[in-house]
């Protein structure tokens, strides 16, 4: 499946913008993130730092089964929400 489903992304996008605010215990509605936003560092409006990368990266394991393993690629996956929504469908579809 090459087509990533806009409806399943949707609900990614939201689904991950819950997992970001609960995870990295940020007092903020995840509505309020926009799916390209920069994510980390001090100019990201969350200003989400590497232990929140780790916490992140964690709960996606735990939820999705997803290990983020290459430092590069995982900080091209964490950078946005439409990323890390783009790169988890992909995942998804390749699962039985």
């Amino acid at each position: 499946m090459n087509e990533l489903n806009p409806a399943l992304t949707y609900e990614l996008t939201h689904a991950i913008k819950v997992l970001i605010v609960e995870s990295c215990d940020k007092d903020c509605d995840p509505a309020t993130i926009t799916d390209d936003e920069i994510l980390f560092g001090p100019e990201a409006p969350l200003a989400l730092d590497s232990l929140d990368a780790l916490q992140v990266s964690m709960a996606l394991q735990k939820k999705y089964g997803l290990r983020l393993t290459d430092s590069k690629e995982t900080r091209r996956i964490l950078s946005s929400v439409a990323n890390l929504a783009a790169h988890l469908e992909r995942f998804l579809a390749t699962r039985p």
